[in-house]
């Protein structure tokens, strides 16, 4: 029963055929069978008798053998193993290659930023340009043009109206006509408001007890990590800071502050969950003025404008303040996602 499963043997072929398909066999290829040496069946005599020359084709086995030569069999073991080698090399090469020039062509987040930036400005002054292509005097709807582009690339809206306010009274005070007049006068405004808020303001400490910074803005938009931040810089400038869990609502508000308070190796003042805020800065400041603070950050709850009785929260806080020490907080900083734009502040 097992020989079943054995492949079948090809029906053995006559002493003759078998003596003609010993054909001896070069490295060139397979040599042809002349057609003349194999004696026709009594159908291929009758169909040549017109004297048609008949291909003869020889057993399918032994014609694949013989007419399409295995490249396999003329290499050497070594050679073929050789061969995988070097193209198992060629292929780390070249995937070495593409992951360096992957990370070489990675930007940085400083690079794309600058990239932005750039494609922005690009885009603004194309638009500029564009503008004043062609045009020949200045009228009222070049003005409106202009405040649709300056407001498109979100320049605000009150520094639109001061730009385009200031280059009406000048137009009108030189009498100007050229458009490029007018274009010159709007890059010489941008400049100027750019190099006035291209430095800070310096930081006026008050005459007794430390400079006080309240801290608001709504849930999530990363109130806590600005605070260890501010706290980093000032540190850095040699002053010694106080940072105040004010948030007392939120869970574990206070324990993320002194993560930030151990990094920058700075002191947190907190008391309990669910304690009085109001409380929390009366006595925080007290401390603050004991220990001869220079700065102190209050980092308060996450809250919306509509909610009424938190907004009248916040404004208790600032009452407390100043009970404490004359004219705290010295300074509200309004946290807001990057992504909301003018709307924050309008």
């Amino acid at each position: 029963m097992l020989g079943w499963f054995k492949k079948k043997r090809h029906k053995e072929a006559s002493p003759e055929s078998t003596e003609e398909s010993h054909v001896q066999q070069t490295p060139q290829g397979p040599e042809l069978i002349e057609s003349s040496d194999i004696p026709l069946t009594p159908d291929q005599t009758s169909e040549n008798q017109n004297g048609v020359d008949l291909p003869v084709f020889a057993d399918d086995d032994a014609s694949s053998e013989k007419l399409v030569p295995s490249v396999q069999e003329h290499q050497e073991p070594d050679e073929i193993e050789g061969q995988s080698k070097a193209l198992a090399e060629t292929a780390d090469i070249s995937g070495s290659d593409a992951s360096n020039q992957t990370e070489k062509k990675k930007p940085t987040m400083f690079r794309r930023l600058s990239e932005r930036l750039s494609r922005t400005r690009e885009t603004f002054t194309h638009q500029i340009d564009q503008l004043f292509l062609g045009k020949k005097e200045i009228d009222t709807d070049l003005f409106d043009d202009l405040e649709e582009i300056l407001v498109t690339a979100d320049l605000g809206i009150a520094t639109t109206h001061g730009l385009l306010e200031h280059a009406r009274r000048r137009v009108k005070r030189d009498s100007l006509s050229d458009p490029q007049e007018l274009k010159s006068i709007l890059k010489e405004q941008i400049k100027a408001i750019i190099v006035d808020h291209d430095r800070p303001d310096d930081l006026v400490m008050p005459e007794e007890g430390p400079f006080v910074v309240m801290v608001v803005g709504v849930n999530g938009v990363g109130k806590t990590t600005t605070i260890g931040k501010i706290a980093r810089k000032f540190v850095n400038s040699e002053q010694s800071v106080l940072l105040v869990a004010a948030d007392t609502f939120r869970a574990a508000a206070a324990s993320q502050l002194k993560i930030w308070g151990e990094r920058n190796n700075i002191e947190v003042f907190a008391q309990q969950e669910g304690a009085d805020p109001s409380s929390v800065v009366f006595d925080a400041l007290a401390v603050a003025r004991k220990k001869s603070y220079d700065v102190v950050l209050v980092d308060t709850a996450g809250r919306l404008h509509t909610k009424a009785n938190l907004m009248e929260e916040l404004k208790k806080i600032k009452r407390v303040m100043g009970k404490q020490l004359q004219g705290a907080p010295h300074e509200i900083l309004l946290v807001i996602d990057a992504t909301t734009g003018q709307n924050g502040i309008s």
